[in-house]
């Protein structure tokens, strides 16, 4: 493990207005971050996405920040994390534009699954599935985990515990990948099932220890949830159903994206039919999953197997989409006192459509109508300031990256991306593959 650049990736993980893409690009650019972090304000803006404010911005934070002092500091508290310069960072997150500078864990870790040899499986779908839903949840999750496959999904209620509890039923493989520090889990009402995965399997979280559930934090996790499995599994989902974000960031990941096909009559099923449409595989059954999972290619040998308890020895060592939607609390440290925080809203939020060229149906008429509609000079409906801002700095000609995005509206990368899932949602803006964002074309008139 390199120290020296541990420290600084921490470090740069505090700075505003650099994300986990800038952070990278940052990297590159000056060979290290230990490197970047001495660069002058005249030479950071040499770095892609970096004008002369935020430039200046970065040198003053960086002030006020000594990396070792920091990791010192940060490791009391958070022993258990990864950053990319750590050998144990899972590497498949490696293949993506925005792994997560840091990464915290609790539990059981296994090196062959963070190598990439572990085959690794993520299972999404409603909150409120139905029988046949939470049926074929069970069944396909005790198939995988017994074939030695590990079950990753985020904690939350229905498709996604269900699919954790099916693991541990048989004493198979599970990896939560949650929205809150990995001592609390979202919601209340999973905390026991939070317990055991803490002893049994992984916990995974990007924030630090004690970090509250917030809603944007969710759907967040969701590109770390796509970022680490070969394939994403929805089981169950609405039209608007946050499962959706999983299987449309998977799908720009290059990861296969497999449905569970249901009802025409069934709302709860739409959201599949639909990825269905757009040319998502389905399941057939566990043998036929079992196949086709199995002819996905994996990465190179690991050299060790061994599980490590991190509670036995020393630790080891960007943002993508942020849709609002929640999932109660829960502290599975016993010694900390449990503050259940007010109930976030519980909403799914879903796409209409995958922006890949891995999953893409035929366009309709109207699709192909719609190149040769005026893009918007005005926003079809009042917005707030913030996202007036966000929406005016996306270019009305082309695509904009979410740097040249941060950097026009001068709001925090976190807020900028709340914004933008928002203005989606209102259909004013659309994501592209390498985090780029257009507007949309007009109504006809």
């Amino acid at each position: 493990m390199k120290i020296e650049e541990r420290a600084y990736w921490l470090a740069w993980s505090q700075v505003p207005k650099v994300g986990p893409t800038l952070l990278f690009r940052l990297q590159q650019h000056f060979g290290s971050l230990a490197t970047a972090w001495q660069a002058e304000v005249v030479d950071l803006c040499s770095v892609e996405g970096i004008g002369l404010h935020t430039a200046e911005a970065i040198a003053q934070s960086r002030s006020n920040l000594n990396p070792h002092q920091l990791l010192d500091v940060h490791t009391r508290d958070n022993p258990h994390f990864w950053t990319p310069a750590d050998l144990h960072y899972p590497h498949l997150l490696l293949e993506t534009p925005d792994p997560p500078p840091v990464l915290y864990y609790r539990g059981q870790v296994e090196p062959g699954e963070n190598q990439g040899i572990i085959p690794m499986v993520g299972i999404v779908g409603t909150r409120e599935p139905s029988n046949y839903g939470q049926r074929w949840t069970r069944r396909i999750s005790h198939t995988l985990a017994d074939a030695g496959f590990s079950i990753v999904s985020g904690l939350a209620l229905g498709i996604d515990a269900i699919a954790h509890q099916s693991c541990l039923e048989i004493s198979g493989r599970t990896v939560a990948v949650i929205g809150t520090g990995v001592n609390i889990a979202y919601p209340w009402s999973n905390r026991r099932l939070a317990e055991r995965i803490a002893d049994e399997g992984l916990i995974l979280s990007e924030y630090p220890i004690g970090t509250k559930p917030k809603a944007a934090h969710f759907p967040k996790r969701n590109r770390i949830i796509a970022g680490l499995c070969r394939a994403i599994l929805v089981m169950e989902a609405p039209i608007r159903s946050g499962a959706l974000i999983t299987a449309r960031v998977a799908n720009d990941y290059g990861r296969d994206v497999y449905v569970l096909p249901g009802s025409l009559d069934e709302k709860r099923a739409e959201g599949c039919l639909r990825l269905i449409g757009q040319g998502a595989q389905v399941i057939l059954g566990e043998q036929h999953l079992l196949e086709v999972l199995g002819a996905i290619p994996q990465l190179h040998e690991a050299t060790s197997n061994t599980s490590i308890d991190p509670r036995e020895g020393s630790g080891l060592g960007m943002e993508a989409i942020a849709y609002q939607m929640g999932e109660g609390q829960l502290t599975l440290d016993k010694q900390m006192p449990n503050q259940v925080p007010t109930q976030l809203p519980d909403k799914d939020f879903g796409l209409d459509r995958l922006s890949s060229n891995r999953v893409s149906p035929a366009p309709s008429s109207s699709q192909q109508g719609a190149a040769s509609l005026a893009p918007m000079l005005q926003p079809p409906m009042p917005l707030e300031p913030q996202a007036q801002k966000v929406w005016e700095a996306v270019s009305p000609q082309t695509s904009t990256s979410l740097d040249a995005i941060v950097q026009s509206s001068q709001l925090p990368t976190g807020d900028v991306l709340a914004l933008l899932a928002q203005l989606e949602l209102l259909e004013l803006v659309t994501q592209c593959p390498g985090m780029m964002y257009q507007r949309n074309p007009s109504p006809s008139t």
